[in-house]
């Protein structure tokens, strides 16, 4: 779980290791590849739709992307966005949990992120993931799990 000591910034710019942020509590970490894009913003417009229903469990919901604390504030503020977002400009944290890598879009192949999420328990250990989801629908998806990893606490 060395994941837990990456640093990362939250969204006042503080940097702090990504346990500060997770332990003590069930947190959704998805990982979406840069803010203000069309499947991006559905998938952080999703996840603010269900806030409620996630910490009615119990859980926060956390974004990731390598964008700095200032691009997400805009985008949060664009989209009324309730969901956390935190920033990891050097791909370390993606890197740690595999979702960083080599992708391809019209034939051309780069590096970047991989859309991921991961419910984490309250001692940061990861108990459910799922790797190049589709934006559309997600949300709805991971609530359903969380409600079934809550049942079976």
């Amino acid at each position: 779980m060395n994941y837990l000591n990456i640093a990362v910034f939250d969204e006042d710019g503080t940097e702090k290791p990504l346990k500060d942020l997770v332990l003590g509590r069930w947190t959704v970490l998805y990982f979406y590849p840069k803010d203000n894009t069309p499947g991006c913003t559905t998938e952080a417009r999703e996840f603010t739709e269900l806030i409620d229903e996630f910490e009615k469990l119990g859980f926060q919901v956390i974004g990731v992307s390598r964008d700095l604390p200032k691009s997400h504030a805009r985008f949060k503020e664009k989209h009324n966005l309730k969901v956390r977002l935190i920033s990891d400009p050097n791909a370390e944290l993606h890197r740690a949990l595999g979702v960083w890598g080599k992708k391809k879009r019209y034939g051309r192949e780069y590096e970047g992120a991989i859309r991921s999420t991961f419910i984490l328990d309250p001692n940061g250990k990861i108990v459910w993931e799922k790797r190049n989801v589709r934006a559309k629908g997600h949300a709805a998806k991971v609530l359903e799990v969380a409600k079934g990893l809550i049942g079976k606490e």
